[in-house]
């Protein structure tokens, strides 16, 4: 059985990634911008909107992954037993769906373009900075949120 404290403490890991990921997507979002083909055809108001609707995908992402993480490698007692197990998963899980979104919109559904400037990542076609994004933020989101 979960104790009160028990229960606090997961639902404040959680908060604690939510909101570390909601600001730290919001920044990566605008930072490698200028790597999309929106950066020089967009108006700013455009990319103003669109780093906003990343932001808000970028935040379902993530949630959704740990959520799906924790329903089938967590345990009662998470985050005190699983959490780098969890975070795994979910790391996994986020990257997984971001190489196939990439895929889709890039090349299949012509949504976003990048730039010449945006390293590729060979076989998989995928930009190097939504990779990372969906590697440091929630490596970094998770640390901190356990705290």
């Amino acid at each position: 059985m979960i104790s009160l404290s028990g229960t606090r403490s997961w639902l404040q890991v959680l908060r604690r990634y939510l909101l570390f990921i909601a600001a730290g997507n919001l920044l990566w979002e605008f930072a490698h911008m200028p790597l999309y083909t929106l950066w020089e055809t967009g108006t700013t108001e455009q990319i103003i909107l669109y780093g906003l609707h990343c932001t808000v995908g970028d935040i379902l992402i993530a949630l959704s992954a740990l959520v799906i993480a924790l329903f089938v490698f967590g345990t009662p007692s998470w985050p005190a037993e699983g959490y780098v197990r969890v975070g795994i998963v979910a790391v996994i899980v986020g990257l997984g769906y971001t190489i196939f979104s990439e895929w889709l919109n890039v090349e299949v559904r012509e949504a976003w373009a990048y730039r010449d400037v945006m390293p590729v990542i060979p076989l998989i076609g995928a930009g190097l900075t939504p990779m990372l994004q969906w590697i440091v933020l929630p490596v970094l989101g998770l640390w901190w949120a356990r705290r």
